[in-house]
């Protein structure tokens, strides 16, 4: 969405002028890009990465059954963009094969200069779930897999999609349907996601509701993370990009918030697991040429699986 729209949105709900105002205090009237309170994932010592798109601490520390050592970190960003530009963008990473179900890395690859040994892009074709309009966990766990069986001397980073919704288990449209639905005009998707819905009060789904799906579908990602931590050898971190708010106080004004606005750092959406888990030998890393000439996605199906995701 343009700036323009943005703003014409904003007008016509307050509440996203207050978002605003609270965004203006947290990133510093636009001084900061990122969260400064952030770790550097880069920096910290694993030898496979696995992110759970937009899980909290507090919701992954209630179910939680992985072996392992939890503690919290706090994240770089509040979004997946802010998190992947503060972590990757202009790093030399080739010692790491990262395979993904969420596309924001390749719709922003250009402009961050990232080096990665290898993408694995999972939400390519036969990768996408076309019934819940994401890709399932099982699906990114065997890709996880086979990048670890492909690349024995490499760090992965395994970026799975959910619990970020839709919410898988649960039989509802409002989460699955809603972008592929067309406005009155009959020609365009809705530019609203599901917690920007809720945020301006035009979806009737309860708090509680919306939690206890977000929490199924947590424990459902979980069940291919464990088979996952049994299998691979090595030290492996569970670990988050960001959290999410479930009608929390935002601040410094304290408007009930969803989502996970960009610029905003309340602990609800910066405050995220930090699972390590040790299985077998450790991997001994190495660094190789990065392939210039790797398979790039094309544009319109990036932008088709941001829109089933609720990016755009």
């Amino acid at each position: 969405m343009n700036r323009s729209k943005r703003i014409v949105r904003a007008l016509k709900n307050p509440r996203l002028l207050i978002r605003g105002f609270n965004r203006l205090y947290h990133r510093r009237g636009g001084l900061q890009t990122e969260n400064p309170g952030g770790i550097d994932i880069f920096d910290e010592d694993w030898d496979t990465l696995i992110v759970l798109d937009a899980c909290r601490y507090d919701m992954f520390e209630s179910v939680n059954r992985l072996e392992g050592t939890l503690s919290p970190r706090i994240s770089k960003g509040s979004s997946t963009v802010e998190w992947l530009q503060a972590n990757f963008a202009g790093r030399n990473l080739r010692d790491t094969v990262y395979v993904t179900a969420n596309p924001q890395l390749e719709q922003n690859r250009d402009r961050w200069d990232v080096e990665l040994h290898e993408s694995i892009n999972v939400w390519l074709d036969d990768g996408w779930d076309e019934a819940t309009g994401t890709v399932r966990a099982e699906t990114m766990t065997d890709a996880a897999l086979d990048a670890a069986e492909q690349f024995p001397n490499k760090r992965l980073v395994v970026h799975y999609m959910q619990p970020h919704y839709p919410f898988v288990p649960a039989e509802t449209e409002f989460d699955k349907d809603h972008l592929r639905n067309v406005d009155s005009g009959g020609s365009e998707p809705s530019s609203e996601n599901v917690w920007n819905q809720k945020f301006i009060g035009a979806l009737d789904v309860s708090r509680d509701e919306l939690w206890s799906m977000y929490v199924e579908n947590l424990e459902y990602v979980l069940e291919s993370v464990e088979r996952l931590l049994n299998i691979l050898s090595g030290k492996t971190v569970v670990t988050a990009d960001h959290g999410n708010y479930v009608g929390e106080r935002a601040s410094p004004i304290p408007i009930r918030e969803y989502g996970h606005p960009r610029g905003l750092y309340d602990p609800p959406v910066v405050r995220v697991p930090w699972l390590v888990h040790k299985h077998g030998t450790r991997k001994d890393i190495q660094t190789a040429k990065v392939d210039s000439e790797a398979e790039t996605a094309e544009s319109d199906l990036i932008n088709e699986r941001l829109r089933d995701l609720g990016y755009l």
